[in-house]
């Protein structure tokens, strides 16, 4: 829950179904320096609701063996949890606390809800985490690929992030039955509302980040490396600037300024055309206000068909239009809703083909952007599907 994550796509919409009347607790691994940090944020919220949060923290070492003891304690405080409360439904994020969820369903006949997040052996694999040439991690991964079949058939619901992976899971014949529902990783469009900003403190912005009033700005927000594609972009940043010099690249980032900008100058660019900077949840939005467009890639692996990127929701609801690559259904958004631009492969030509477009793109009308934002990722939208989804299971 200390996570940023925890707290944009679980914390809110468990606020707002406990306003309905259920009643939750959360059992939650944390990572001890951000736990001592966040602590105090996250009770505050839960305590506004009536949410028990149990709290675990992850084991470091040794390796292997502290994720078997990090699995045990988990497995034996939701038993405890569960003696203690005897709850309805156990709703499980992604595949390990499946594996709970599935077992306490076995165990005590009580509902459970497969919120599968994306195809996370799939992911691992992908990110090189699992060494399909490795022995152990090879049955990992087998060992999961048929949980996850298990989850799948004997889940009492179950949640894609997207419906190219809802798709994909219908073709297989063992799951073609199966009632998938949607629900993307959405956005707080109160607090992402480019309406909200002052003219003032965006002056004030301007100054702090050295960006002048005839710059245009493309902006990539979070991780540098990883599942996104920072050299790719900058690559295309460097052949954006050959058309239109008089952009700049505003990076909202945790990681290393001096990092991000050495991968800049290797790509080729100048200094003084890249801005590493961090910025908190609750200034993010002024940040993006000073963007005229922003751009993520991420790698197009299979994993990624089940990928919902929480930036994008939030970007559209600041009336930001992207350019991106088509991974999960962020093609589909964009091209049912002209909020963007889709890159198709990652060439030269290609990016010099959008380039050309960037007048186009800049054109795109600001409120256009967020009324999309509100069909595809209007948080309070996401938490009315999941209070249907526990009415369908818990038949209330």
């Amino acid at each position: 829950m200390t996570d940023p994550l925890g707290q944009s796509q679980v914390l809110p919409y468990l606020a707002a179904l406990s306003s309905q009347g259920y009643r939750f607790s959360i059992l939650s691994f944390e990572k001890k320096s951000r736990f001592e940090k966040e602590k105090q944020v996250i009770e505050k919220i839960t305590d506004a609701s009536a949410i028990c949060w149990k709290p675990l923290h992850f084991t470091k070492n040794p390796p292997v063996l502290s994720k078997i003891y990090d699995r045990w304690k988990l497995k034996r405080e939701a038993l405890r949890l569960y003696r203690q409360q005897k709850f309805d439904m156990i709703h499980c994020r992604s595949y390990v606390a499946a594996e709970i969820g599935l077992w306490l369903k076995k165990k005590a006949g009580i509902k459970f809800l497969f919120d599968m997040r994306g195809f996370w052996a799939d992911e691992k694999v992908d990110n090189g985490q699992w060494n399909m040439n490795n022995f152990f991690f090879r049955n990992v991964y087998k060992h999961y690929k048929k949980k996850e079949k298990e989850f799948l058939q004997r889940a009492d619901g179950i949640i894609s992030l997207t419906h190219a992976a809802k798709d994909e899971l219908l073709k297989n014949e063992a799951f073609s039955n199966l009632q998938i529902d949607v629900i993307p990783c959405c956005a707080d469009l109160d607090h992402f509302d480019y309406h909200h900003i002052k003219k003032e403190f965006t002056a004030a912005l301007h100054e702090q980040t050295g960006i002048g009033p005839d710059d245009k700005i493309i902006t990539y927000l979070g991780s540098a490396g990883g599942w996104y594609m920072t050299i790719e972009m900058f690559n295309f940043f460097k052949r954006l600037l050959q058309k239109h010099p008089e952009f700049k690249m505003l990076v909202l980032t945790k990681d290393s300024p001096e990092k991000v900008k050495k991968q800049a100058a290797e790509s080729g660019i100048s200094p003084d055309k890249i801005v590493v900077m961090y910025a908190g949840r609750n200034e993010l939005p002024d940040f993006i206000s000073l963007s005229d467009c922003s751009i993520f890639f991420i790698r197009p692996t299979y994993s990624k068909i089940a990928s919902s990127p929480t930036k994008h929701a939030e970007l559209m609801g600041m009336g930001i239009p992207v350019i991106c690559n088509d991974i999960g259904d962020t093609g589909r958004v964009i091209e049912e809703t002209h909020t963007g631009l889709v890159i198709k492969e990652f060439t030269e030509v290609e990016y010099d083909r959008v380039a050309c477009r960037m007048n186009e793109l800049l054109a795109i009308d600001k409120d256009s952007i967020r009324k999309a934002a509100f069909k595809y990722f209007d948080l309070e939208k996401g938490a009315g599907d999941y209070l249907q989804i526990y009415k369908r299971i818990l038949k209330v």
